[in-house]
């Protein structure tokens, strides 16, 4: 990943955020394709070409926030799914702490 200095000082970021429709693109692709791909074949699949440092940075993001997982042999697997968490909640027994 590149990094930038700001205008400010020596902070360091991410050269370039990718635009909202370029995360949804890569979202679709992995939910379509849910478990057939390792990440650089999945990169070189997308519909829509894209730099690979854009395309890690897409990737780091749905995996901090929880919607995709990668298996023991590398595949790439969407395991959002809010309209499960939702029936669990309203079970009885189940809490969010």
């Amino acid at each position: 990943m590149q990094l930038a200095t700001s205008a400010k000082g020596s902070s360091q970021g991410i050269l370039h955020y990718p635009q909202l429709d370029t995360v949804l693109m890569v979202e679709d692709f992995i939910r379509e394709h849910s478990g057939e791909y390792k990440k650089r074949a999945l990169w070189e699949s997308l519909p829509k070409k894209m730099m690979y440092q854009t395309y890690c940075v897409v990737f780091d993001y749905l995996a901090e926030s929880g919607k995709i997982a990668v298996d023991a042999d590398g595949k790439i697997t969407w395991i959002f799914n809010p309209e499960l968490v939702r029936k669990y909640l309203k079970k009885e027994p189940l809490f969010v702490r």
